[in-house]
């Protein structure tokens, strides 16, 4: 056991209270979500900066000591890396989000150019025995992940943002969203289903008025897959239902086809069946035909309404509309109306099904 002073500690670390000080170990447990410190050994001049424990994003230079949660990722726009099998104090592996997941680049994006290398220092430890100087390594998240969690929304609607792909629109829908019904006088929890370790999307949601939030992160998940994304979805489901907020907004991050798991919640039957509005955010028109045609053939669900860049100028709007009959909206330059749209579909919805809102 070691003492290093940490300069910068990620947002995956959220949930650890971490000071700046710590104690390391040389034994590495080459598991998700562990806490490691490493040293950052190279400069970059673009994907640079790292979010904070605060939200904040800071730039990471060389020298810099952080810390961050071994983890994989599968992006297409971004690093894609694996978990490392061993490791040992001195080893070398990469940065792979800006969340501060830790691991083994396999594919480099070129837009961002090289990613982090960064030395291992040891497994952040913590100690949970009061009185005792017994470290354990500590790990992401604050709650235990249930595989057989069951869901009850308690007939809380939910608003549910699916997308073609990354960077479709679906924050800003959401933030769009949840700030019309605030200004309705509805009380507004939000969460983020899907992705790699980053609370930037749910931190918008805040910023627009959600009450409460929560993120996969929270139970230990660094990564979601096919396997844990249905899971951690549903217990995020049921934990926000029970403070009875008058609706749920949720985000599948990533696209309708990806890794990070969202085909496997949409199959859900449990999940789906709590979904009283399906907003659908796609790049382009083609995107948007491509998007409801999968909704349909593959989950039987049909979008009940479309935004993102697709709708950034009357063309594409108009085109979506008299295409498939559905009500389009950009939702930065026109986001009362998405939430206007939203908020009547759920209205709609929730009288049949004996909710209120």
């Amino acid at each position: 056991m070691k003492t290093v002073i940490a300069d910068k500690i990620a947002s995956v670390a959220q949930h650890r209270g971490l000071k700046r000080k710590l104690q390391v170990s040389n034994d590495i447990p080459c598991e998700e979500g562990v806490l490691l410190a490493v040293r950052i050994l190279n400069s970059k001049s673009s994907y640079n900066t790292l979010e904070l424990t605060s939200g904040r994003m800071a730039k990471v230079s060389r020298g810099d000591i952080i810390v961050g949660a071994l983890g994989h990722r599968k992006a297409l726009f971004g690093y894609s890396g694996h978990l490392p099998e061993k490791l040992s104090p001195g080893d070398t592996i990469q940065v792979l989000n800006i969340g501060g997941v830790l691991g083994l680049c396999d594919s480099v994006n070129a837009n961002f150019g090289p990613p982090f290398d960064a030395e291992v220092l040891g497994t952040v430890l913590v100690f949970p025995y009061l009185g005792e100087r017994i470290g354990v390594p500590a790990r992401a998240g604050l709650e235990k992940l249930e595989m057989n969690a069951p869901v009850d929304i308690r007939d809380v609607p939910v608003v549910v943002l699916a997308g073609t792909s990354m960077d479709s629109g679906k924050t800003a829908a959401a933030s769009a969203i949840v700030s019309r019904l605030r200004h309705h006088g509805h009380t507004v929890d939000a969460f983020k289903a899907t992705g790699v370790s980053l609370r930037r999307d749910i931190l918008a949601m805040e910023d627009a008025g959600a009450r409460k939030t929560a993120i996969f992160t929270d139970f230990g998940v660094v990564t979601t897959t096919e396997e844990n994304g249905p899971p951690v979805t549903r217990m995020m489901l049921t934990q926000l239902a029970t403070d009875k907020p008058d609706v749920i907004v949720f985000e599948l991050g990533d696209g309708l086809l990806g890794t990070y798991g969202v085909e496997a919640i949409l199959k859900d039957e449990g999940i789906r069946s709590t979904i009283t509005c399906l907003v659908l955010c796609a790049n382009d028109p083609v995107a948007a035909w491509g998007g409801v045609r999968l909704l349909h053939e593959e989950f039987a669900l049909r979008p009940d309404v479309v935004t993102g860049p697709a709708t950034d100028n009357q063309v594409g709007t108009l085109m979506i509309t008299e295409r498939f009959g559905l009500p389009a909206f950009n939702a930065i330059t026109h986001g009362a109306a998405l939430g206007d749209a939203v908020t009547d579909i759920i209205a709609g919805k929730s009288h049949l099904r004996g909710a209120s809102l």
